[in-house]
């Protein structure tokens, strides 16, 4: 077999067929570290960060998604680029400021947040709070009173139909994120004219695992026009327009690349045509997560069985949904198609046999792959799931049945790193008062 041809870009093997991470074997790599572990290339972030810089205009601005991937050495990584970083929790922005980012570089948006959080960002001088409903901009304006502090806000809105697409729709239908367009004007004079607040911009909720540039364009056109109604509406230059994420990955053999030459020749002629005062200084931002992340990384487990039952051969594995619940369809997928996968040990050999790559819990739910197409498997052998970078650990049900959490490593050049120990038992054994004892 190969590498997936939709992970070809990024990855290689030597000679005997085996996966190198740089200049290292994968089995090198697994016996430091055991396995299940999860490994990222710094140079395949590189790459990918260099490529989406390239395609954005200059006066486009990043800022990276820390849901996608939140360890503090990818967090690192984007604010030494200069990048700002969006967060969706209180766990994310202790996440950001510990690695030093300035609470300026951080905007918050998400639904459902608590009074505790938006106190917490407020009184360290946040960047921007992205508001989703009428009564979270009422909980900005009382606390920003009590802090004696204005607060900038921006409005997340929900766009129409005209507005909508990806892989996973968030745009155009009722939604717990956002607020509805229609719904919109009196919330953007309700912050706009608050002696606590800023109003600050827009904020575009629309879709995700978007790889058709010309539906990100459809949507950038969009973001304008709505900038152009809330502008107006104030009326104030808009410091900032945030066009959202939704930059995809392939994962499946029928998916292509993201045409980043096509956008970038789209987002400047769509940048040339833009000659208004109200975004002579606005922020273009864009807050990709997935798309800077997700091809950099790699799950890694080992088999450590082999059945066949009822004439279907089944590959046990180490890891399994718990570690990575993306790859078991179970995230999102309608219709469960496999992650690309290998036998990363096996490469340069043939696919002779149909298998399912299980993990090891006690739970139907927990298969990897589905009627993959394999080398013959032994005990022992190494299977990789690419495009692992992004809502893979962190999107997982880590505490399923206490098996141990695995550890994350950072390949940079000829040097690896530990970046995220593994779990252990005594990390389910810490009862602080057992239940039945005394008061």
């Amino acid at each position: 077999m190969s590498i997936p041809k939709v992970a070809g870009a990024y990855w290689t093997n030597n000679a005997e067929g085996e996966l190198l991470i740089e200049e290292m074997t994968i089995s090198l790599l697994a016996a430091r570290y055991g396995t299940p572990f999860f490994i990222y290339d710094r140079d395949v972030l590189e790459q990918k960060y260099l490529a989406l810089r390239h395609a954005l205009p200059g006066r486009f601005s990043i800022s990276y998604s820390v849901k996608a991937n939140p360890n503090p050495a990818f967090l690192r990584y984007f604010l030494e680029k200069g990048c700002g970083l969006e967060i969706a929790s209180a766990g994310e922005f202790h996440l950001a400021r510990n690695v030093g980012c300035p609470p300026e570089k951080i905007i918050f948006a998400g639904p459902g947040k608590t009074e505790a959080e938006l106190k917490l960002v407020i009184a360290q001088g946040i960047g921007e709070i992205h508001a989703e409903s009428a009564l979270e901009i009422e909980r900005i304006s009382a606390i920003s009173r009590k802090a004696n502090r204005p607060t900038r806000v921006a409005l997340r809105v929900n766009p129409n139909e005209e507005g909508q697409g990806g892989a996973m729709l968030m745009g155009g239908k009722s939604a717990p994120f956002g607020v509805d367009e229609e719904q919109m004007d009196p919330l953007i004079l309700r912050i706009a004219r608050d002696p606590h607040l800023e109003f600050w911009g827009i904020h575009l909720f629309t879709g995700t695992q978007i790889l058709d540039h010309n539906l990100l364009l459809d949507q950038y056109r969009k973001a304008l026009e709505i900038g152009r109604h809330a502008a107006a509406l104030v009326p104030a230059p808009l410091q900032t327009l945030d066009f959202g994420g939704g930059l995809g990955i392939p994962y499946f053999p029928d998916d292509s690349e993201l045409d980043l030459r096509q956008l970038d020749a789209g987002l400047k002629g769509l940048v040339d045509s833009i000659r208004e005062d109200c975004f002579e200084n606005t922020n273009f931002m864009v807050e990709p997560g997935r798309f800077l992340v997700g091809e950099a990384g790699l799950y890694v487990t080992r088999i450590t069985d082999i059945k066949t039952s009822r004439g279907k051969k089944y590959l046990i594995l180490d890891g399994g949904m718990n570690h990575h619940l993306a790859a078991s369809g179970n995230l999102g997928q309608v219709i469960k198609r496999n992650f690309p996968m290998a036998i990363l040990n096996k490469l340069d050999a043939r696919e002779t046999e149909t298998v399912d790559v299980v993990g090891p819990l006690c739970t139907p739910l927990d298969t990897l792959g589905r009627s993959v197409r394999f080398p013959a498997a032994e005990v022992g052998d190494l299977v990789g799931i690419f495009q692992s970078g992004a809502y893979a650990r962190t999107a997982s049900p880590l505490g399923f049945l206490s098996h141990a959490s695995p550890p994350e490593v950072w390949v940079e050049g000829s040097c690896d790193f530990l970046i995220r120990r593994r779990g252990n038992l005594e990390d389910y054994m810490q009862d602080i008062h057992p239940v039945g004892a005394a008061l």
